[in-house]
């Protein structure tokens, strides 16, 4: 079989290189997965660089995100050959949560990744890919929509009906909490720098849109089109000065949900004092666990959601796929096709 991978050090996306590696056998409990897609998060951006939590072992194969086919179990399994199926972001995780030593346990960053035709996986660590879904759609789900999913309706304060919610831009977790938000019954506004963008953004029944290039103080929007209450809820993925806008536009006892580093990393001297001010919950995330995950995968197949999938490159162009993301120049996620038959 054919995997990308870094022969050092990670060591830059331009310097990934493609090898010929023997296809694993599975071993007790686990099972051979066929990789069908990948979808390409801005972690995966972070890892080539250097500048992702925690340090990346060498030789490492990059990737998280995923679907995929059942080859064969080793052993007695749940899994048959056929089956159609996607992983937990992190494969230690079966059911107890996020512990420090299964956030060690994450796929493409100090577990090897899955831009490889072949893997081995936990048999406990895979999930069916919603009936309705292609492969494509199915590789978005591990990471960017359950980093959606638990943005709004886990932690102390899930989204509630009713509720206004605000998300940033156009990415992966955005488009996926907009969905999210809508089949929850909450009021959706969304903020782009592109009026193309943010019109697709209306078509999946966002209310209100901002354009934060032609609006630069898009939180006052924001407190307009809430008679000045603020919104309930704001899924940031920049951070730094971003997250002193997102607690302008937040009401009083409302929620700001950190889940990117996207922008400046620097925090304005005003910061603590606006969330004491506001009576603020600020909570990160950092995707969520399979609970979430199971829940997430339940949501989908019970309103029919479809992933929004921006560009597909083959397998060889995995080095444009990543440029493409780099450059931000589409709506919603870039994918990877890699085994094709």
């Amino acid at each position: 079989m054919k995997q990308f991978w870094w022969p050092g050090k990670v060591n830059g996306y331009e310097n990934l290189e493609v090898r010929d590696v023997p296809i694993p056998k599975p071993g007790p409990g686990e099972v051979l997965v066929k990789i069908r897609a990948v979808s390409l998060n801005f972690r995966e951006l972070l890892i080539a660089r250097g500048q992702y939590v925690g340090e990346s072992p060498e030789g490492l194969t990059p990737g998280a995100d995923f679907a995929g086919e059942v080859v064969s179990s080793g052993g007695n399994s749940l899994w048959k050959a056929g089956d159609n199926v996607v992983a937990t972001f992190y494969l230690g995780d079966i059911g107890t949560g996020l512990t420090e030593e299964v956030r060690h346990t994450a796929l493409g960053a100090e577990y090897q990744g899955t831009l490889t035709e072949y893997r081995v996986f936990p048999a406990s660590a895979l999930e069916h890919i919603p009936a309705h879904m292609s492969f494509e759609e199915a590789a978005t789900l591990s990471c960017a929509g359950t980093t959606a999913y638990t943005s709004l309706l886990g932690g102390p304060a899930p989204l509630k009906a009713g509720q206004t919610v605000v998300v940033q831009g156009t990415g992966g977790v955005s488009l996926f909490a907009a969905q999210i938000a809508v089949a929850a019954g909450a009021r959706v506004i969304a903020t782009s720098s592109s009026d193309e963008k943010l019109k697709f953004v209306k078509s999946l029944g966002v209310h209100d849109v901002i354009n934060y290039k032609t609006t630069p103080a898009w939180e006052s929007r924001v407190l307009e089109l809430t008679g000045g209450k603020g919104a309930d809820l704001i899924v940031d993925v920049a951070g730094g000065g971003s997250l002193s806008k997102s607690l302008s536009a937040l009401r009083i006892g409302g929620q700001v949900v950190v889940i990117g580093i996207l922008g400046d990393t620097t925090s304005p001297p005003d910061l603590l004092w606006k969330i004491m001010m506001k009576n603020a919950l600020v909570r990160g995330v950092t995707v969520g666990d399979v609970v979430m995950f199971r829940e997430f995968l339940h949501l989908l197949e019970l309103h029919k959601i479809q992933p929004k999938v921006g560009k597909v490159f083959e397998f060889e162009k995995t080095k444009e796929a990543f440029a493409c993301l780099e450059k931000q120049d589409f709506v919603g996620k870039v994918v990877i096709q890699v085994a094709k038959d």
